[in-house]
């Protein structure tokens, strides 16, 4: 007679289910690729408030469906290796659980939106992802709360693609980025305005143009000499008039006393003839 056979416990049960049925996370799909800001020459790639991504062309390919969704994940940095794939639509966390929870979810996309041709084929404008894009979505009550709103601090922050099917069930995902810090701004006060910190290029650059302003003064005063010369003696004036022409002349005169003044005839000075009488 045998030992009576032992039934197996709860605690057993579980784990030979969670052997046979395992969780949606080991199930999951890793695709090499890092997402990362746009190598394109752009002007405000990254800013204070926003950071744009080179879209996941042919990378989801393999893996999505038509009925499928591509969401990119933020989160700030440190708290990327916290965040937890969420498991139903319901459970998508929008913008404010960054600032609790420190991450979100925006930007969803078709895979008729990330096609593989090539992108400047057609017109269709530089491939980007602009987080932080849409600055009026959050007072707008019909926008969805997983709106793309400006970014509320410089970061750092990683970013991933997330791709989930029409239950929500995540489905594959890609590594995190590397940090991405957004500018900022600088206070008024900060600002070093003194000319003495200026670059050496800005320096020469004022010396040169100094000197040509002063030639050209001297140039337009020496003009304005030479004009105003002709026009105050002219060509045709005696010689006798213009300046220094009675240099060194000596006149001839002398003194007459008054008792000898009244003698002399009507007209006449000592020197001089008398002048002709006017009577008939």
């Amino acid at each position: 007679m045998g030992l009576p056979q032992r039934q197996p416990g709860p605690s057993l049960l579980l784990l030979m289910g969670a052997m046979v049925w395992p969780s949606p996370c080991m199930n999951l799909a890793l695709i090499p690729y890092t997402p990362q800001i746009t190598s394109w020459d752009l002007e405000g790639k990254v800013t204070a408030t926003t950071f744009s991504l080179e879209q996941p062309r042919c990378v989801l390919d393999g893996h999505a469906s038509i009925a499928n969704t591509i969401w990119l994940v933020v989160a700030f940095s440190n708290a990327s290796r916290d965040f937890q794939n969420p498991q139903t639509l319901a459970e998508i966390p929008a913008f404010p659980r960054l600032l609790t929870d420190g991450h979100y979810m925006t930007l969803p996309l078709s895979l008729d939106q990330l096609p593989c041709e090539d992108p400047m084929d057609g017109n269709r404008g530089i491939p980007l992802l602009r987080v932080g894009n849409d600055p009026g979505c959050l007072a707008d009550l019909r926008e969805p709360p997983y709106c793309n709103t400006p970014l509320p601090s410089p970061g750092p922050y990683r970013v991933k693609f997330l791709l989930m099917d029409a239950r929500g069930s995540p489905q594959a995902e890609t590594r995190w980025s590397d940090p991405i810090t957004l500018h900022q701004g600088k206070a008024p006060g900060s600002i070093d305005t003194w000319p003495g910190r200026r670059s050496g290029d800005m320096i020469v650059i004022t010396s040169i143009l100094s000197c040509l302003a002063g030639l050209l003064l001297l140039a337009f005063l020496g003009a304005s000499t030479v004009r105003f010369s002709s026009l105050w003696w002219p060509e045709e004036v005696p010689e006798q008039l213009r300046i220094g022409s009675f240099k060194g002349k000596r006149y001839m005169t002398h003194h007459i006393p008054p008792s000898e003044a009244a003698t002399l005839p009507v007209g006449c000075e000592p020197g001089l003839d008398p002048l002709p009488s006017l009577s008939p």
